[in-house]
């Protein structure tokens, strides 16, 4: 490619919220003899480092008004934005209304999102919607022929290369005008979303998603899917906000179940461990550390959680991480973790270790969104937490104050695990899990197959589930699921209610001498 093929830089546009990398590119810019044009702290900044800058007021003959509104918002700006080199008519205009070209725009906004994320109020929100901005971004962006439009500092290194090779190529600006059109798009958003939340509207008529690409993944769920794990401006500990301490590049699978697995161990107070396998808890317990609780977790299916993620709700310590590692584990994900956790750990040079820096809340609102044909569903977080205070005893038996722990810990589980679930717990550890059946039934008697299963593995001859008390994530239909736990050995039950058949649920419960209690709340997951 020849330097014809370039478009060279005479004049540049140079107004910028973001400062990083401002002086380098003015510098690059005034090596290659180019006027630049500048606003307010982006200008002073120029001057301040000896470049020489020309105000966007003096370039356009007209003073910046109503406290920064308009600034940019003149012919002087736009016209040689917008003017097209290639058609005498706007040539001939633009001399005619002393239009000077303008080559190169550089602009990033006013930090919007920041604003709304500190806890500004309205007012000060308002005042960080970019106006004039947004509208030089899309100007440049059309006419990209003839224009560069520049919107973050990770592109300004490419420009200046292009600079010492005469200018930059058309396929160049292509690719800076799309990013460009995504940048005003991602902010217009962010401000849509705000203006809806302000209302108490959280499912407007017009949705508008956004959201950054952190990460080109391998590939999806299976080869032959392609993946990209993508950030939004929602402030939530977990995937989002984590550091990879050590490890290989996580899948699409591993920070899908990585996400199951820390939004659920979110859900308790004590310290806490939850072991996933294909987005469904295989075991999860709380006690007084985070040793113990890993050791009751596992407990209740130590099969599946060979190839499982980890997460934990405390920092990891080093005994803990000492247990972990004897078993395969793909992800352990924390808040945080000790040097001596790290230093156990770095003798797994392919388990990932994720700090978050926190934990999200269980009771956070916020939205969720699942792709159908030719669009998408979208409903409020599933940020329901019973209380002791919100159950309804039903039967004539209640339940033991530590019967009553375990059922609202049991339920906490179900909440995480695929409907249809059923989850057996005892002394605040599951004992069964029972998830993603198509009856009720089945996965009752799954969970109890499987806590034999552990049993038999540990050396005991009885089932853990004997004793133990048992959550529904939604109401028995009939009592035939009901039975199934009362044959498993549950002495108490908690579940939704709500079928039309409760009475005759209630009826076998009492009939076999067990406690159970409705919540009122089920926590269906799909």
């Amino acid at each position: 490619m020849t330097s014809a093929d370039r478009l060279p830089i005479r004049r540049a546009l140079l107004s910028v919220s973001d400062k990083t990398g401002l002086i380098d590119l003015g510098r690059a810019l005034t090596a290659q003899n180019v006027q630049l044009l500048s606003t307010g702290g982006s200008a002073r900044a120029l001057r301040d480092a000896g470049l020489a800058v020309t105000d966007v007021s003096d370039h356009t003959g007209f003073p910046e008004i109503l406290d920064g509104r308009v600034k940019t918002l003149v012919p002087q700006i736009h016209g040689g934005i917008l003017g097209r080199r290639d058609l005498a008519s706007h040539r001939e205009q633009m001399e005619a209304h002393q239009i000077a070209p303008i080559d190169l725009v550089c602009v990033n906004l006013y930090p919007f999102a920041a604003t709304v994320a500190s806890g500004a109020g309205p007012e000060d929100c308002i005042e960080n919607i970019d106006i004039g901005g947004p509208a030089m971004i899309r100007a440049a962006a059309k006419n990209h022929d003839h224009v560069v439009i520049l919107t973050e500092p990770a592109q300004y290194p490419a420009l200046m290369e292009a600079l010492e090779k005469g200018g930059s190529t058309l396929q160049e600006r292509t690719v800076w005008a799309g990013a460009a059109y995504a940048h005003t798009a991602s902010y217009d958003s962010m401000i849509a979303t705000w203006f809806a939340k302000q209302r108490g509207d959280m499912l407007p008529e017009t949705m508008t998603l956004t959201g950054s690409r952190r990460e080109l993944l391998r590939y999806g769920e299976n080869p032959h899917q392609d993946a990209a794990f993508y950030a939004t401006s929602d402030k939530r500990y977990g995937l989002a906000t984590a550091t990879q301490i050590q490890g290989k590049a996580l899948s699409y699978n591993n920070l899908n179940d990585t996400d199951a697995a820390f939004e659920a161990v979110a859900e308790f107070d004590k310290p806490s461990v939850v072991i996933v396998k294909h987005a469904n808890p295989c075991g999860v317990a709380s006690a007084e550390t985070l040793e113990a609780a890993w050791k009751a977790a596992l407990r209740c299916d130590p099969v599946s959680a060979f190839g499982g993620i980890v997460a934990l709700n405390r920092p990891l310590d080093e005994a803990t991480a000492e247990l972990i590692s004897t078993i395969f584990t793909e992800v352990i994900v924390a808040p945080d973790a000790t040097d001596g956790a790290k230093a156990v750990l770095s003798r797994k040079k392919n388990l990932r270790l994720l700090l978050t820096g926190g934990l999200p809340s269980a009771t956070e609102a916020g939205m969720t969104f699942k792709s159908v044909a030719g669009g998408f569903l979208a409903q409020s977080r599933d940020a329901g937490q019973v209380q002791e205070a919100d159950l309804r005893v039903v039967t004539k038996r209640a339940p033991s104050e530590a019967e009553m722990v375990d059922l609202l810990f049991a339920f906490r589980v179900a909440k995480h695990v695929k409907s249809n679930a059923v989850i057996y717990a005892k002394d605040r550890a599951t004992v069964g899990i029972g998830a993603g059946q198509m009856s009720r039934v089945d996965s009752a008697r799954i969970a109890a197959r499987k806590s034999l299963d552990a049993a038999e593995a540990a050396g005991e001859s009885v089932a853990l589930t004997q004793g133990s008390v048992a959550a529904s994530d939604a109401f028995f239909p009939f009592a035939d699921g009901l039975e199934s736990v009362i044959a498993a050995g549950a002495v108490a039950v908690i579940q939704p209610g709500g079928s039309i058949r409760d009475q005759e649920v209630i009826d076998a419960a009492d009939a076999a001498g067990i406690a159970m209690v409705f919540t009122g709340m089920r926590h269906f997951r799909h």
